[in-house]
């Protein structure tokens, strides 16, 4: 071979196959390696995480600090149980304070200063009036400490009304998102307790009105013994806690649906069951008052 020639040597003698055998050898692994590719952290991609959503205590508070964010995350995942059980705790809580600071008998006493039930009292003796008297101040408790757990029945049937409402509309909302919007709307009723609870202590016992403890709705200059049932009830009705709770809930609707319902229709979707259901309570009210 010439000194100084790039040509490949030519097999001879077993050393000589062993060198071209290492060469080989060598030149497979740095084509692997060439061919390896570029894991430098300039060019390797970083999977992007998957968003883990807000905590729990982050939608509780955005609900009324960022509602847009909140009802975005809710929608995203419909989740209820929290948000209910502090609805019942609340309720149960108000109803504690009411027990302990005025007592039930004086609930049971305002509930039979109607004329129906005065009628239906004046025709037992005196004896009959203390016993019926008394078996409702005892069983009132229970009433009013159940009853809370029965909530989530309220909110399934307004959530199904607003359903109805959405199927008209083509809001493309399932049911699973609707009752966790309403839930966390519902978040407001908490607030109104313990304003509530506030005010009841501020209060002498017999100025405390159970039905209406704030002066939030025109039934609070209305006196509730007078007055038509069916007035009263609509005045309750209209209170501000209430319509907050119903301005949340369209805000809701209305961030889950995007573009496929416009706000108006939200407030529709709200408003209009909301304004069916309280007529229907003030009729009863009135009707058997």
């Amino acid at each position: 071979m010439l000194e100084g020639s790039t040509s490949i040597p030519i097999l001879g003698g077993a050393g000589d196959g062993v060198k071209l055998g290492c060469e080989f050898s060598r030149a497979s692994v740095l084509a692997v390696e060439y061919n390896q590719p570029d894991m430098t952290s300039e060019n390797a991609s970083v999977a992007a995480p998957e968003p883990t959503g807000m905590g729990e205590l982050s939608r509780l508070s955005g609900v009324f600090f960022e509602p847009g964010k909140a009802f975005a995350d809710i929608a995203a995942r419909p989740r209820w149980l929290v948000p209910m059980i502090l609805i019942i705790l609340g309720i149960i809580a108000f109803n504690a304070a009411y027990g302990s600071h005025v007592g039930w008998r004086t609930l049971v006493m305002d509930q039979l200063d109607t004329p129906k039930a005065a009628e239906r009292m004046q025709s037992m003796t005196a004896e009959q009036r203390q016993q019926a008297i008394a078996m409702q101040e005892k069983i009132m408790p229970f009433v009013y400490y159940i009853g809370p757990v029965l909530m989530p029945l309220a909110f399934l049937m307004s959530a199904g009304l607003m359903m109805g409402m959405l199927a008209t509309m083509s809001g493309g909302l399932r049911f699973k998102q609707v009752f966790a919007i309403t839930c966390y709307a519902g978040l407001v009723g908490i607030v109104a307790n313990i304003l509530g609870i506030v005010v009841m202590f501020l209060k002498s016992p017999d100025q405390v009105n159970f039905m209406n403890p704030l002066a939030f709705n025109p039934a609070a200059f209305m006196d509730p013994k007078s007055s038509s049932k069916f007035l009263y009830t609509l005045g309750t009705g209209l209170d501000l806690f209430k319509i907050w709770g119903a301005v949340l809930t369209a805000i809701g609707i209305k961030v889950a649906a995007g573009n496929r319902i416009s706000s108006g229709g939200a407030a529709l979707v709200v408003f209009v069951p909301y304004a069916v259901l309280l007529l229907v309570g003030a009729t009863l009210a009135g009707a058997f008052s």
